[in-house]
């Protein structure tokens, strides 16, 4: 991902860009944005749900928050969305097949976690000393 850095008001073709150093950076901003990876994991883990299904595996998500998160996630390819045209009418969501492409970096990321979180928050107990 390219960034421009302008420090004064200079025409586009002058600009200097700056290369991002770190080369997920633009899938951190698409999978790690908040409950975006929740959303993904529940999905991956439950398969397709309905809206009140979803959000009852993710106690604490606003409707409106995850409203908003699976519109995005439907835009970049990683939900996907069905409505069935009935009374009630029905909505129901789906990790696409892009989205199970991440299942090997959550699983390791599950697995670091279960391995290194004592040790991390051991380190931030020593890091802000006692209370």
């Amino acid at each position: 991902m390219l960034k421009i850095l302008v420090t004064k008001e200079v025409p586009l073709a002058e600009a200097k860009f700056v290369e991002d150093p770190c080369p997920f950076a633009p899938v951190v901003e698409i999978v790690f944005a908040r409950w975006t990876s929740h959303i993904l994991w529940v999905l991956s883990e439950h398969g397709r749900l309905r809206f009140t299904e979803l959000r009852g595996l993710l106690p604490g998500v606003t409707p409106k928050v995850l409203t908003e998160r699976l519109r995005k996630l439907e835009r970049d390819g990683l939900v996907t969305r069905t409505y069935h045209a009935e009374v009630p009418p029905r909505v129901e969501y789906e990790a696409t097949a892009l989205a199970a492409t991440l299942q090997p970096a959550f699983r390791y990321l599950t697995d670091w976690s279960a391995r290194h979180m004592q040790e991390v928050r051991s380190a931030q107990a020593r890091f802000d000393g006692p209370e």
